[in-house]
């Protein structure tokens, strides 16, 4: 979703459809091979992702660098999990990811940011296209006020072409892919900021599931929430990468080790280290990340 909340675009998307419609547009790029499938992407009634890979990402919010030269690649139907101390860029660099950091006056991204082979920072790309493809879900839940539970996810799909056919449909089945259908199924007209937090939550993960974006990055979505309404979502995100991408910052090491398949340890702006999560955890290769992992600093 956008910074003003609202949702994202399609499973069916193709590279060309991030491009800026015109006839000067330059030819998008398109991946040279197949992406290989996950564990994931080959469960039953998954849907092969796209990957996102960062090269060379810098982030400056004026002439203060806050993300130096990151190389990181997010792989398709994974969940990968950045961890780090506060102040040490996480959130900067998935905001980065779609393009959100440059809505912050004085503040510009260097580098590439590549959607499978496309890159989101090229001038013949439209932003909002890649803010509908590259969904995200923010620490705090931030449902319309003013909106109806159903208004609220349906609002993405009114400003897309994808809202077109049962809109009642849509909205049922991104309310029960974010497994919050059973719960508000017959309240569907009354505010949806009079839910629970947790509930709210899973309304703003609705919102962007329902114009099936291709990625989906996580901003501490459960720092605000109880131990249940937690575990609810983590489950979701069990569930959901078999379908897009996840992204998850967080500083709680235990949600890290129990929903992501690769974590990133960042400080200072820079990557210091990434590899499948147990490894990290467990044995990881730099001493700064041991140090971090088992609580000497942070």
């Amino acid at each position: 979703m956008t910074s003003d909340g609202s949702s994202l675009p399609t499973a069916e998307m193709e590279p060309d459809d991030l491009l800026e419609p015109g006839p000067a547009r330059s030819p998008s790029p398109r991946p040279t091979k197949p992406q290989p499938a996950s564990p994931a992407s080959s469960a039953a009634g998954a849907k092969p992702g796209l990957s996102v890979r960062l090269e060379k990402l810098r982030a400056f919010y004026g002439a203060s660098e806050q993300v130096k030269g990151i190389d990181l690649e997010f792989r398709a139907n994974e969940v990968t999990a950045i961890i780090g101390p506060s102040g040490c860029g996480k959130s900067t660099m998935i905001r980065c990811i779609n393009r959100m950091h440059e809505e912050i006056p004085g503040a510009h991204a260097e580098g590439s940011v590549l959607l499978d082979d496309l890159d989101v920072y090229d001038s013949s790309v439209d932003v909002v296209a890649v803010r509908r493809a590259i969904g995200m879900v923010f620490q705090k839940p931030n449902p319309f006020p003013t909106m109806s539970i159903f208004d609220n996810v349906a609002s993405g799909l009114r400003l897309s072409s994808r809202g077109r056919g049962d809109l009642h449909k849509k909205v049922e089945t991104a309310l029960r892919d974010a497994g919050l259908w059973e719960e508000v199924s017959g309240r569907l007209g009354e505010p949806g900021a009079g839910l629970s937090g947790g509930q709210q939550q899973r309304l703003c993960i609705a919102r962007s599931l329902a114009v099936n974006p291709e990625v989906i990055l996580m901003d501490e979505p459960c720092s605000a929430l109880d131990p249940i309404a937690t575990l609810k979502i983590e489950e979701l995100i069990a569930e959901l990468k078999q379908r897009v991408t996840i992204v998850i910052v967080t500083h709680n090491m235990q949600q890290a080790a129990r929903v992501a398949d690769r974590t990133a340890f960042m400080l200072s702006g820079q990557l210091v280290e990434v590899g499948p999560t147990q490894e990290i955890f467990t044995t990881p290769t730099d001493p700064r990340t041991e140090e971090y992992v088992t609580g000497k600093f942070g």
